[in-house]
Parts: structure tokens; sequence; C-alpha cells
């Protein structure tokens, strides 16, 4: 068998993550921090593109890594609109469309790394980016006529988690169905039906629980109430402040459920109650999902930051273990994942989409 070596690119807000990867086994990892006085000199977030790229080039050149030794480049994947899951060619058109309008880093990922496969000519990838969109017509139906609900979750994570709960159980992920609990700063429940996710709660635009650092679902006419209060100076102020700094954040002033769990034991009630709220959210969003599902579930599978708190589990096993099994799979491993995207396209496993 064929030995790659797959170059991964996930770019933050402040900051970009590398590795390499020996087919799907990691040889480093590193993130390159970009202070913010060096960012600031960038108009645009598309203006930070050469920027990052010789950050990138450079630590690779320290490292003693040869670009000529790469056999392909895998990034994360921007916001680029609804697509099917999977591992994309970065051609033209997708390169096209990761630059149009460019609202948020990971765009970054792949036009760097299509431009860093070309000068070398080798292939560049993204795979299952956040607007992978598979869900059933019915679920996107509202109350409102011209309103849909939108898949937007982290879709990455959630299909590469599903796919080792799938081995675990030994089964093919497309023959399996699943409930997926992503936990970080937002929270995204996902049903996979047989290999795809057919309903979703939407954690960029404001859908689900309570999360760390997200509102989730709140009662419209409070919303309502909120946006005509003076409160907010404009419509994208207050959408920042639902996305980034409400949940646990606005009440609590902390993100980190670790920061949470220790004020629980200095006898803080408040945050006992949010903590527990949390919780309680996840496991009513999990039973909707198991409806979904009409009850055929072969795990529950929780990855994400919190999942390493067994105090965490313990409060959401105590509610939906009737309903499978439940499998934990903690922290974000994306940048395998994406190697993972990358190396089944190279062995030809599975074939590289195109828009």
């Amino acid at each position: 068998m064929n030995n790659y070596n797959i170059l991964t690119i996930n770019p933050g807000s402040t900051s970009t993550k590398v590795s390499l990867f020996k087919n799907n086994e990691l040889v480093f990892e590193q993130v390159l921090r970009h202070p913010a006085e060096e960012l600031n000199a960038y108009a645009t977030l598309l203006d930070q593109y050469e920027y990052r790229k010789e950050k990138i080039e450079s630590f690779l050149e320290e490292k003693g890594i040869k670009l000529t030794d790469l056999n392909a480049i895998s990034c994360r994947g921007g916001l680029i609109g609804p697509i099917p899951s999977g591992t994309y060619a970065i051609d033209e058109a997708l390169f096209t469309r990761l630059s149009t309008d460019v609202v948020h880093a990971s765009n970054l990922a792949g036009i760097i790394g299509y431009n860093m496969a070309k000068e070398l000519n080798i292939p560049s990838y993204i795979t299952d980016p956040v607007t992978v969109d598979e869900m059933a017509p019915i679920a996107k139906v509202t109350g409102i006529p011209g309103v849909r609900r939108k898949s937007k979750f982290h879709a990455l994570n959630q299909k590469a988690v599903a796919r080792r709960a799938a081995k675990q159980l030994n089964k093919r992920y497309d023959e399996s169905n699943f409930i997926v609990v992503h936990i970080g700063g937002g929270i995204s429940i996902g049903a996979h039906e047989l290999g795809k996710v057919v309903d979703v709660n939407n954690v960029i635009d404001g859908d689900g629980p309570l999360a760390p650092t997200r509102a989730g679902s709140i009662p419209v006419e409070s919303v309502i109430d909120l946006c005509f209060s003076g409160e907010y100076k404009s419509a994208q102020e207050f959408k920042e402040f639902v996305s980034q700094r409400a949940g646990l954040t606005a009440y609590l002033g902390t993100s980190d459920v670790r920061d949470v769990q220790d004020m629980m034991e200095q006898g803080n009630e408040e945050a006992k109650m949010l903590y527990e709220a949390m919780a309680y959210q996840i496991s009513k969003n999990v039973g909707a999902m198991a409806t979904v599902l009409r009850g055929k579930v072969d795990a529950i599978v929780i990855t994400g930051g919190v999942a390493y708190s067994k105090q965490f589990i313990r409060l959401l096993k105590e509610r939906i273990d009737f309903i499978g099994e439940v499998i934990i799979i903690p922290g974000e491993e994306e940048m395998l994942a994406l190697a993972e995207g990358a190396l089944r396209v190279l062995r030809g496993e599975e074939a590289a989409k195109t828009l």
C-alpha cells in the first residue's frame, strides 16, 4: 500500500493550525499564532492570504519539510453554501466560491491550499465543511413562509466520529443510525441516518441547546423585544452576541465548562443551575433526534471538548441512555478527519466530488 504525505490546514480567527500526516498517522502538528498587530495591517480576511501562506511555508521550511515530498493538501472547508457531504477537489469553481465574500477565516484554508498545491502539481481538497446539507425537506419547514431551517453544524467532526463509532460496532457508517452530539463552544446534535445527517440544529445562526458561547433556541417574542429595545445598535451586533457572547459566557463570564465546575464546587448555585440546564437541553434535543430516526438508534456518540468531563457526561447519560448505547469520543480531531478525507480519495476508496 502506498504511503501518502498529507498537509492539513485549518485557519482560525487569530491562528492557523497545520499538521503533517503520513497516511492517517500524525507526524507533527503546530498552531501558528497571528498577533493582532500583524492581522490589523489587513483590511479584509482575504487580504491575509499571502501573510498566512508565507507563515505556513516558512514553518515547514524550519521543520525541514520539503514541499516536494507532499502528495496532497487537505483544507478545512469554509462557508460556501449548502453542499452534500464528502471530499471535494479544489478546482477553479470551488476556489472561486471560497474566494467570494470571505466572512470566516476557514475559507482561507482552501485558497492557500489550492495555490500551494497548484505550484507543486498535487491535488488539494476540502472535506465536510460546516455548510454540509443533507437535511430532509420536512426538517427545514418552519411556521413562517419563506423562512427555512438551515444545515450549519460541526460536519467535519460529526462525520468523523460517526465513522469511528460505526467501526467500533463493526458496521458501515452508511448502514448505521447515530445521534451525534458535538459539545464545544457551540453545540450541534445531528440525526445520522444511513450515512446522511437528515436533521441537525443550526449551530451558527442560533438553534438548539444553551451552549458555552451561544444562546441556542430562545422564545421569538423575547427576541423581537430585544431587537427593538435599543440595547443593540445593529442587527450584526445582536447576531454576534447570540453566537459569540451568549450562553454560559453571558451568565457567568466564562465559556470554559471546567471553570463552571469550579464555581459549582464553591457553592455557586447559578452555575449549578446553568450547567444542569445545558445538560437538560442537550438531552431533550437528543430525544427529539431519536424520533427523527423512529427510535432505530445504533448509538449516541458524544464528542467535542466538553465530552472530557465525566461529571457532565454522567448528567447526560441519566436522561439518554435508555435510547441506546452511548459512545464517548472526546475532543475534536478535525486535522485527522481532514487527512482521512483526502486519504480515502487518494486510495480510491471514494471519488473526489466537484461543485
